[in-house]
């Protein structure tokens, strides 16, 4: 049984990690349903999304290559240091510090007391309504060329919060690029962009971690759920680019107050533990 529900669990954290609903709080939620009600933990949850975080590796191949390129060039003096795609690599480095910082200054925290359910549903109502604040006053004019280092450091700051289930990754980052007058799909692929370090670090370290420290599934358990992470996350993301070049996020917003509420109740009636 264990093996189906670490299926279950990938299958659900593909197709939540890039919309702005929180993976981590779907993860966390679904587990108190499961048999055992046991909390798939921090350490599932971090090496799944090396799978989602490969789809847009692979989805953004191309950009990632060249501002890769580029900040190698401009760094060694062969092109100028203000090239587009070399800022762009500086953006991601210092938009990745706060998470890197917070990540390791919070590690106990990250695992016990954000993962109560109470936290989860907290944050799952207060981001939705900041994100449908962000998107209905938010100029949407900047494009992905005009973030600046200071922009760039608050898109990290926003970042980090996800490391509160409930947040969102690219919730709270889209959030904060709204607020700064972006628009949702420069906001989106910088949010896409920034995780990459941030998730790919945090994922190999917590998979280096589980040789030594079992958690609720197995490790082969856990790499088979990432693998079905990966795939369903391909399809989500060239969903979500799409959908955001049209539409605004309101119906992301009254699901995540939806879901928020729903948890609040099971846990107050104690059909769920916290």
């Amino acid at each position: 049984m264990h093996f189906f529900e670490a299926i279950l669990l990938g299958l659900v954290q593909g197709l939540t990690e890039f919309l702005p609903i929180s993976s981590s709080a779907h993860l966390r939620i679904l587990g108190a349903f499961l048999p055992g009600a046991e909390d798939p933990g921090a350490a599932f949850t971090a090496i799944t999304q090396i799978g989602t975080e490969a789809a847009v590796v692979i989805f953004f191949w191309r950009d990632i290559v060249r501002i890769i390129g580029q900040w190698f060039r401009a760094l060694f003096g062969k092109i100028p240091r203000n090239d587009p795609d070399a800022r762009m690599g500086w953006l991601i480095i210092v938009g990745s510090i706060p998470i890197v910082v917070l990540g390791l200054l919070l590690q106990d925290q990250i695992e016990t007391v954000f993962r109560s359910l109470w936290v989860v549903a907290a944050m799952l109502i207060l981001f939705g309504v900041l994100l449908g604040i962000a998107d209905m006053i938010g100029a949407k004019k900047r494009k992905l060329q005009d973030i600046t280092i200071g922009q760039g450091a608050i898109f990290g700051g926003a970042q980090a919060l996800a490391l509160i289930p409930g947040v969102s990754r690219s919730g709270g980052t889209i959030t904060a690029g709204l607020f700064m007058g972006f628009e949702r799909a420069a906001a989106a692929r910088y949010a896409f962009l920034l995780a990459i370090p941030a998730v790919f670090g945090s994922g190999f370290y917590q998979l280096y971690k589980s040789y030594d420290v079992p958690g609720v599934y197995t490790l082969g358990e856990t790499l088979a759920a990432t693998v079905v992470a990966f795939v369903v996350a391909l399809a989500v993301i060239a969903f979500f680019m799409k959908y955001i070049s049209r539409h605004s996020f309101l119906p992301f917003v009254v699901y995540r107050i939806a879901l928020g509420v729903v948890v609040i109740v099971l846990l107050s009636t104690g059909v769920i533990q916290p």
